[in-house]
């Protein structure tokens, strides 16, 4: 049984955990995802998608 599911929702999670459990401010979360936006609009972004997407493979490839 294959699982899929997105890149935003998967962090979206991990943010909303942290900010619940870890102490992570609202304010520092608001910052990071600024600085996603601000990420993706830049010239660095190609290679930021490239990346994860060969670690998804990666990991996708895995057989347990």
């Amino acid at each position: 049984m294959a699982l899929s599911i997105s890149a935003v929702v998967l962090l979206a999670i991990v943010v909303f955990l942290l900010v619940r459990k870890s102490g992570l401010k609202a304010g520092h979360a608001v910052v990071c995802m600024l600085l996603g936006f601000y990420l993706a609009s830049s010239s660095i972004a190609p290679t930021i998608k490239e990346f994860t997407t060969n670690v998804a493979g990666m990991i996708g490839g895995l057989k347990f």
